[in-house]
């Protein structure tokens, strides 16, 4: 579904390069606000440069923060004043996961790089009774409502760059080492799989091209 000519994409993707800001992060203190406000031990998956998993250190007695790609984890680990209780490891989001539960288990834009039921059923055997699961992801547009939020993102992402930037050109792009795929599951296959093996997830569409998912363990 073409919402925009190539000319004015064009133009925006311009815009976006000279005023770029980090979508993912500003999903951070929504899941701030999904989680206890003390709590023991977190895991973060797709750790990145490591941001969300220095505020969860805000909050936890320990971060367990694992990311496959050992570049940005390195620069990860740089970005962290020592003393915080944040452990940075460079590990499989499937195969190596530490083994021991955890109260709270975040993965932000990073779940549709792995095979989606495998991985939630893995956070569901880690995540300790009680704890609690959230999920910023990725979905393919299938349905009007998928294309009238992209409509909606698109002018609220120019006007956030803008706002983040303060109307200057930014001289700090965003970029990842990591390679990225576009996701190639629509949110109500998203739903469907989530809920079977999350019995009472909670997931929405948001904007900027993210969907949301909560669960909380029995």
């Amino acid at each position: 579904m073409k919402i925009l000519s190539p000319r004015v994409l064009r133009a925006l993707e311009r815009f976006n390069a000279a005023y770029p800001w980090d979508h993912n992060a500003h999903y951070h203190r929504w899941i701030l606000r999904q989680l206890p406000r003390r709590f023991d031990r977190a895991l973060d998956v797709g750790s990145g440069s490591g941001d969300l998993a220095r505020l969860l250190a805000g909050r936890a007695d320990a971060v367990q923060a694992v990311d496959s790609d050992p570049v940005i984890t390195a620069q990860a680990q740089k970005l962290t004043p020592s003393g915080l209780p944040v452990t940075f490891t460079v590990a499989d989001a499937i195969a190596e996961l530490p083994a021991d539960p955890y109260d709270v288990i975040t993965c932000v834009a990073t779940i549709h790089h792995l095979p989606f039921t495998l991985a939630l059923t893995r956070f569901r055997r880690h995540l300790a009774p009680g704890g609690t699961l959230v999920i910023v992801g990725l979905s393919r547009a299938q349905a009007p409502v998928d294309h009238l939020l992209g409509a909606v993102a698109i002018p609220a992402n120019a006007a956030m760059g803008w706002l983040k930037n303060k109307g200057r050109p930014s001289q700090r792009p965003v970029s990842m080492t990591a390679p990225t795929r576009s996701a190639d599951m629509t949110f109500d296959d998203i739903v469907r799989e989530a809920r079977d093996v999350l019995p009472g997830a909670r997931l929405r569409r948001r904007l900027f091209w993210r969907y949301t998912l909560v669960w909380n363990q029995p």
